[in-house]
């Protein structure tokens, strides 16, 4: 089911979707998951996403707490692009590049809300031409879908003018209920490549072969030993920051927490996954008084290539006039009892 618990005088709106699986609480505002209760192997239900106890601090703060973030998530070399023989300036908010649609991106707009039926909440933005330097006018849908074990997001998207579209989500991950650090946890990717980063966390356009180094996730490996290990490319994004070029169909990513038995499988029609380990938490103040400190929890941003519009001939982060974006991904959560 679903419904609305809070109605806050600012408009931000407050809606929880439940069963007896999962629950599920969602903001209108920067279409936020605030919290996502899954049980253990005890049938405890624990909050396995990192955020904030005041509605303002997801206002005020960076981070992007459980944010939909767009018009397109990650970096975009110098916040400038050109499209159609045109070239577009966006803001400049993370060192000398764009990140995640600028100053006031998708995860600090307000969306529509409608609750369409007993499992599915729907949100609706509609981003004016020419906001933070975007062409076209670009009329987003994001559909938020309960079932069973598995959350759903379904994102659909139009515009009037050929533009840039990457939307991802980006929750962050500790499937102890923050009892632990992402270092007790367990991560398989589903990828022969990645693509390395430079000093600013934006892809040089280097693409590496994961056999042999501390990249190769094919095999679930445990994330404190992943993120001891020397590499120049941990060292240079201070852990993992990276886009892994996904080498399946679905079920790309599993993350699984041994002690409690919850397993996270994230699923999605997507072709990259930015593994970020949450190295910039910088012991900020979250839930119920917890101070995160880096590397308490794992994003698993699923999206196109970051600066695609930089590093690919024909590149997947363009929206033309008349076509449809359309991207989903979903999270299934399980209890692993051995």
């Amino acid at each position: 089911m679903i419904k609305l618990v809070r109605h806050d005088p600012s408009g931000m709106d407050i809606y929880q979707l439940s069963n007896d699986k999962l629950q599920v609480v969602v903001s209108n505002y920067g279409g936020t998951i605030l919290n996502l209760y899954a049980p253990d192997r005890h049938g405890e239900f624990a909050d396995v996403v990192l955020g904030y106890d005041k509605l303002t601090s997801y206002q005020q703060e960076d981070g992007y707490l459980g944010a939909l973030v767009g018009r397109v998530a990650n970096r975009i070399r110098q916040g400038t692009f050109t499209l159609n023989g045109k070239t577009y300036h966006l803001a400049v908010n993370n060192g000398p590049n764009h990140l995640h649609g600028g100053l006031k991106g998708f995860s600090y707009q307000f969306f529509e809300a409608t609750i369409v039926d007993e499992t599915t909440l729907r949100l609706h933005y509609v981003s004016e031409d020419g906001e933070e330097g975007y062409p076209g006018r670009l009329d987003l849908v994001a559909d938020y879908i309960l079932k069973d074990h598995q959350l759903i997001l379904h994102y659909r998207a139009t515009t009037t003018e050929d533009t840039l579209v990457n939307i991802t989500n980006h929750s962050y991950f500790n499937l102890s209920g923050h009892q632990e650090s992402i270092h007790s946890h367990w991560l398989m990717v589903k990828a022969d490549q990645f693509a390395c980063v430079d000093g600013d966390g934006l892809p040089t356009g280097k693409i590496r072969d994961v056999t042999g180094s501390v990249f190769d996730l094919r095999e679930a490996r445990l994330l404190g030993q992943v993120l001891n290990q020397s590499d120049e490319q941990l060292e240079i994004a201070h852990g993992l920051d990276h886009p892994f070029i996904l080498s399946a169909k679905e079920n790309q990513v599993v993350l699984y927490h041994p002690e409690s038995g919850r397993q996270l499988t994230v699923s999605t029609s997507l072709p990259t996954a930015q593994i970020y380990s949450a190295n910039y938490l910088n012991d900020r103040q979250g839930k119920n008084g917890a101070i995160y400190a880096n590397q308490d929890a794992v994003c698993i941003e699923t999206q196109y290539l970051p600066d695609a519009i930089h590093l690919q001939e024909h590149p997947d982060t363009i929206l033309r006039k008349g076509d449809v974006y359309d991207a989903v991904t979903s999270y299934t959560f399980e209890v692993i009892t051995k």
